[in-house]
């Protein structure tokens, strides 16, 4: 059966600012670990986040430069969800009323738009560092509230090589309006990707899975890739129902990704504002 590829992309990358989001600690990377942190970004009991007026003064221009509309209103959300590097167990974050909605990209092999759902401000969370040979992890939190955006599109691509496209245009503009350096290898830019199968014509969309660890644009192509070979030859198994809706991990070595967990709804964080 044929089948047609549906990818949305959610892009994280850390703003060029030199504070953190939401206290005055430094937003810089390399320092020792734990050493750039505050009650604020710890999550002491009675502390009181004070928002970082350039960390919203990027998000502006890249909403801007994506053609996005900006909404007049914005609030800050409460995302919750345990993990050992969340010193909160809540992320600040946005989620009914986003910095701004509904921009385009423009795709360069299709020439059609890809849609902008969202452009959104957040905050980052720490750093899990996992000691070759040990039975316990240790966490840097100098990464814990450095201010991120949060870039998220529609499910307009249409294959893996449009993605790739995609990603580098995108990256051009941050860096040439200084919104971030994009970095991939000290993290400051962060890719996930949504994809499903449908069989030709069909509106409904297939099974959607979400791939993770990716630490390269071309990382995300080869992902796809794989991923869409995955897919379609569990859709075209007798049992379609080895196909789930799940988070899975991108293993460069194997060239292969791995179940991880089950993919979570909004409902599962319980946003509160």
């Amino acid at each position: 059966m044929s089948y047609e590829i549906v990818i949305g992309l959610e892009v994280h990358t850390e703003m060029l600012t030199a504070s953190k989001m939401f206290c005055g600690c430094a937003n810089r990377f390399g320092g020792s670990p734990n050493s750039q942190t505050c009650p604020v970004c710890l999550g002491f009991p009675g502390t009181l986040p004070v928002i970082n007026e350039k960390a919203v003064e990027l998000a502006l221009k890249t909403a801007l430069a994506l053609n996005c509309s900006v909404n007049k209103d914005n609030i800050f959300a409460r995302k919750n969800y345990f993990y050992p590097d969340m010193p909160k167990n809540y992320q600040i974050s946005q989620f009914e009323e986003p910095l701004a909605v509904d921009g385009w990209l423009m795709d360069t092999i299709s020439n059609k738009k890809i849609h902008i759902r969202r452009v959104h401000m957040e905050e980052d969370v720490g750093k899990l560092i996992h000691a070759d040979g040990k039975d316990y992890s240790l966490i840097d939190f100098n990464r814990a509230g450095i201010p991120l955006l949060e870039i998220v599109t529609q499910p307009d691509i249409e294959q893996p090589a449009a993605a790739y496209i995609f990603l580098t245009n995108l990256k051009a503009i941050l860096q040439y309006l200084e919104i971030s350096d994009c970095n991939m290898e000290e993290g400051s830019l962060r890719c996930d990707a949504n994809i499903s199968l449908k069989p030709v014509g069909q509106k409904e969309l297939g099974t959607k899975v979400e791939v993770k660890n990716m630490n390269s644009f071309r990382s995300v192509q080869r992902a796809l890739e794989y991923e869409v070979k995955r897919q379609a030859f569990l859709l075209d198994s007798p049992d379609k129902d080895n196909l789930v809706q799940e988070t899975r991990l991108w293993d460069e070595a194997s060239g292969k990704t791995f179940p991880m967990r089950s993919k979570e709804e909004a409902q599962d964080y319980r946003y509160l504002p």
